[in-house]
């Protein structure tokens, strides 16, 4: 088999991304606060699909915060060998910097940092589980990716405030919605863009179902039949079964 650029057929690009999880004030906020946790702490948030930033609405912003924060302190860090971990170590030295290096730039940009935002220990790379709040959509902490367990919380008044700042990045991956409208939930995961949403729940994939992103978070997708068409070069085949008439030019 011949080797090389010309044995490539199809690429699957996907990146993660500042996804968004929203919560909205007549959500179930117990089961959202949960998943809104488990979805950035649980892995480190080195994970595509992790939710890194949280639109909360104002009039239960303070108390869905102060809830946030207290639960963020507890969260048990050490040894992923031990049964009693929650969140263990970063990949790399490199990676630990990279995290590391955004507390500063948060207290730069004016942004509370209202839970973690230290290192723990001087072994290993660990880092205590980190929540940004008072912050806002044109923030470097709420347009990069830092790929770690760190949370940015952004208060946001109405729905169409909510849509402008999920949509305000130039990622696409993923998107977590809380409420319990119907109406609204059809109404605005139409007008999100992400490639996968979901509403009232975590990241509870079923495998055959279309996975990839828009924007700067991907092209094309996986998952199913999905990867079968993604990945397979198509062909057609005509063949006549009787004598059509060709037209005849020049004849």
């Amino acid at each position: 088999m011949k080797q090389g650029a010309d044995t490539l057929k199809r690429v699957h690009f996907e990146l993660g991304g500042k996804n968004p999880v929203i919560v909205f004030a007549d959500a179930d906020l117990d089961r959202a606060l949960d998943a809104a946790i488990f979805m950035i702490y649980s892995l480190n948030g080195e994970r595509c699909t992790s939710s890194s930033r949280l639109l909360v609405q104002s009039g239960i912003a303070e108390e869905f915060l102060a809830r946030l924060t207290e639960r963020v302190n507890r969260i048990r860090v050490g040894h992923p060998l031990d049964p009693g971990t929650e969140v263990g170590p970063l990949i790399h030295r490199t990676h630990f910097d990279k995290v590391t290096g955004y507390f500063d730039i948060a207290r730069r940009e004016g942004a509370t940092i209202a839970a973690g935002g230290t290192r723990i220990g001087d072994k290993g790379w660990f880092v205590a589980p980190t929540l940004f709040t008072g912050a806002r959509s044109d923030m470097t902490i709420a347009q990069e990716e830092i790929f770690g367990p760190v949370l940015t919380a952004i208060p946001f008044e109405t729905e169409d405030e909510a849509l402008r700042i999920a949509n305000d990045t130039p990622y696409g991956l993923t998107a977590y919605v809380w409420t319990n409208d119907l109406t609204r939930a059809l109404r605005f995961t139409d007008r999100l863009e992400a490639g996968m949403i979901w509403v009232n729940s975590e990241n509870l994939r079923h495998l055959p179902t279309p996975f990839g992103g828009v924007k700067a978070s991907g092209i094309g997708r996986d998952g199913g039949d999905w990867s079968f068409d993604f990945y397979m070069e198509q062909k057609h085949i005509g063949l006549a079964t009787g004598q059509h008439p060709i037209p005849r030019l020049g004849a």
